[in-house]
């Protein structure tokens, strides 16, 4: 449609519409709702809390105005870059409802070693930016902000018990900023092109529903920066297999993407992996040795 923002309202409000056709037959969601605002009313949740959906939006604005100009590659790095900066920053700060974790030496490698990973994947593309280097600003907003929309929905969650009304409220809010946003594209740039036919192409907010509520669900148990560390490694891991099953040019999958690909899961284990503590083992050792 040559029209960025109407597809993210598209996806957006298909899901929103979803949402509330699930909120009809839900009694959960619906129990969720009135838990939402019964934290609210306590001070439990904030208003800010509820405000989640403005990252997803601040990410699309943000891909609507740049990837023409800096390319997919540098967009991605420069997303990837703020998501995981931030994500570090918020699991800090204890935004989410993991709660306050430490900016340790461990968490500070598997950030990096992501971003050398998506780096690798992409070919880093800042040769596409043509001098306006200074956009990649705000895809590193966006992704900053989609950091902290996972740790606030996270919360939404948690007070409504149930990750399907945090991912409504997402969903709202999203739509509506996005709404907002496109009839200013409007006014600058006009409507969009004809809507395209193939009823496959209307089904993203499904996914996006789907992605939220495990986001929201999940978030809670491992904080927001690996939640965004596997968001990465997940979506590097299904371009790959589209491209090696479901092509969309000539140009053969290079060894530098599928090393790019494996750097990403390297990543995720580096975050979380737990040396066993000394203390533990050393009794074990103790209760094995045979008596006498």
């Amino acid at each position: 449609m040559n029209d960025a923002f109407f597809a993210a309202v598209i996806s957006f409000g298909g899901g929103l519409v979803v949402l509330l056709a699930l909120l009809c037959v839900i009694p959960g969601m619906r129990s969720g709702v009135r838990r939402a605002r019964g934290a609210l009313a306590q001070g439990s949740l904030h208003w800010w809390h509820l405000l989640g959906g403005l990252g997803g939006a601040t990410l699309v604005a943000g891909q609507a105005i740049t990837v023409s100009v800096l390319g997919v590659a540098m967009f991605t790095v420069g997303v990837v870059t703020g998501q995981t900066i931030s994500g570090l920053l918020v699991d800090r700060a204890g935004l989410g409802p993991a709660g306050p974790q430490a900016i340790t030496p461990q968490r500070l490698a598997g950030a990096a070693v992501m971003l050398v990973a998506v780096v690798v994947t992409t070919g880093g593309g800042a040769s596409a930016a043509d001098g306006k280097i200074w956009l990649l600003i705000l895809p590193l907003i966006g992704g900053a902000a989609v950091a902290v929309q996972q740790a606030i929905n996270g919360r939404v969650g948690v007070a409504a018990a149930n990750p399907m009304t945090a991912t409504l409220v997402n969903f709202v809010v999203g739509t509506a900023a996005l709404v907002a946003g496109w009839f200013i594209s409007i006014m600058l740039r006009g409507g969009p092109g004809p809507l395209p036919s193939n009823p496959l192409l209307y089904t993203g907010g499904l996914i996006g529903v789907a992605f939220i509520a495990l986001a929201a669900l999940v978030v809670r148990w491992i904080g927001v920066l690996v939640l965004g560390l596997s968001t990465i490694a997940g979506q590097l891991t299904g371009s790959l297999v589209l491209d090696l099953v479901l092509p969309t040019h000539d140009a053969p999958v290079t060894a530098s993407t599928v090393f790019g690909v494996s750097l990403a899961l390297v990543a995720i284990v580096v975050t979380v992996f737990r040396r066993w503590p000394r203390r533990e083992r050393v009794s074990r050792q103790a209760d094995e040795t045979p008596a006498g």
